[in-house]
């Protein structure tokens, strides 16, 4: 999996890497116990400073996609990502409001809304799961 970043975004680069690290394992790009390169080895990679991998990876193991090894380094969670819980939906309420009122803010229909949810969502979804 080769992460595109976009140094002159406004979404920050450890955002950026989570996003699309979450998204190969949603894709099923990144399978249960795959490697991932080191904090060093990917900021090298990348070219930037080896903080900003080793943020987005903090963050990545404090959800539970990711684990860290000293001696066998950074590995997708080998049992899986836990399944959605009450807490994980309360926290996709909370970031999905604000899109949503931005959207009804910009005049984008309900219906526009939905197609746009799942058109991505069909983007991202593995083929053999659909």
């Amino acid at each position: 999996m080769l992460l595109q970043i976009d140094l002159q975004a406004e979404e920050p680069i450890y955002t950026q890497i989570m996003h699309q690290i979450i998204e190969g394992i949603a894709k099923k790009e990144l399978k249960p116990g795959d490697d991932l390169p080191s904090v060093r080895s990917l900021a090298s990679d990348i070219g930037i400073n080896f903080h900003t991998v080793n943020k987005a990876y903090q963050l990545l193991k404090q959800e539970g996609f990711i684990l860290i090894h000293r001696q066998k380094g950074v590995v997708i969670h080998p049992d899986g990502v836990e399944k959605a819980t009450e807490v994980f939906y309360e926290k996709l309420r909370r970031k999905v409001r604000p899109l949503i009122a931005e959207s009804i803010s910009r005049s984008v229909s309900k219906t526009e809304w939905d197609t746009i949810c799942a058109t991505i969502y069909e983007e991202i979804e593995p083929e053999e799961e659909q």
